[in-house]
């Protein structure tokens, strides 16, 4: 791989512990519970956009955890029916990696709501082929190309390549994931013929590992997590595809922390949380910790980029 860094490591440094409890002056330890809710105490449903099912189960898992009188119900959809959740009031939060448009705000404020939006992590859409695909590199205009249906074949890439028809697959027809690269793209229109939709990444993943020929797009923080054993399951049957800058042609990037965060791999994405809450609830508890010490931790482990916390960037040549 030209030129590419042999290894970049990230890591977290100054990230201070602030308890929700310190934040809000409430703890599910000591005292009577009542049945009010808190930042640490009650039950409340939140959408989540489906690309971070793994990552915010983790965070779920934790938070109720450690605060023992605190239920949250994820439910996992594509981008469009999540915020149609948030405009409709059915959540009080959600998680996505799109912000709210300045008209989707002003028709909150209408009704004397204001939507928070609070950056958490640094996300990237993953270009995945079959094992038996050994076209491991593209550049950012081979993947626009084929965008905009200027390259159908893997032989318009690669004159000597054995494959055939590119059968492009992602996972929803209502998803982030594709509405990124027709924005990234400037793409107006349909997609090309050769565009093809499941239902969730996952499917999207498993229909890689059966067609050669195919080319998915997933969120990274499906296959990033090196010690899920999911993750691990998920990446033995495909290949992660590096990919060059739009600037720079002679060097290919995966999608791993290093270059997620220095922006060197050129499809990358800020994950929000936005609230709607009026009042210091357990969605508010929940924010807080997300964008702190114990939720960013889990951010860095799952292969994502913390958004909040400060980070370094160390470079180990060999």
């Amino acid at each position: 791989m030209s030129k590419r860094l042999s290894k970049i490591a990230i890591q977290v440094v100054g990230i201070s512990c602030i308890p929700i409890s310190i934040l809000f002056g409430s703890c599910n330890s000591g005292g009577k519970q009542g049945y009010d809710e808190t930042p640490t105490r009650g039950n409340i449903k939140i959408s989540v956009d489906e690309s971070y099912e793994r990552i915010i189960d983790s965070q779920i898992y934790a938070f109720t955890s450690f605060y023992q009188y605190a239920k949250i119900t994820p439910s996992y959809k594509p981008e469009f029916d999540i915020i149609n959740d948030f405009m409709n009031d059915s959540v009080k939060l959600i998680i996505t990696n799109k912000q709210l448009t300045e008209q989707q705000i002003k028709t909150l404020r209408d009704t004397l709501v204001i939507a928070r939006t609070t950056a958490f992590a640094f996300d990237a859409l993953a270009l995945i082929v079959n094992k038996e695909n050994r076209d491991t590199l593209l550049t950012f205009q081979n993947v626009k190309d084929i965008f905009l249906g200027n390259i159908k074949t893997w032989q318009d890439i690669k004159s000597k390549s054995k494959l055939g028809k590119i059968s492009v697959v992602f996972d929803n027809t209502k998803s982030g994931n594709v509405r990124y690269f027709k924005e990234k793209f400037e793409i107006t229109g349909k997609l090309p013929e050769n565009f093809y939709a499941v239902n969730t990444n996952e499917e999207v993943v498993n229909f890689i590992a059966k067609n050669p020929n195919a080319l998915g797009i997933i969120s990274i923080n499906w296959i990033s997590d090196k010690d899920d054993p999911q993750s691990r399951k998920f990446t033995k049957n495909i290949r992660v595809l590096a990919i060059s800058p739009s600037y720079d042609n002679t060097s290919y990037y995966l999608p791993e922390q290093g270059a997620i965060y220095n922006k060197m791999y050129p499809f990358t994405r800020e994950v929000y949380l936005i609230s709607r809450e009026t009042f210091a609830g357990l969605g508010s508890g929940f924010v807080q910790w997300v964008t702190h010490d114990q939720g960013q931790r889990i951010i860095l482990k799952s292969g994502l980029v913390p958004s909040v916390s400060p980070v370094r960037l160390i470079q180990v040549k060999h």
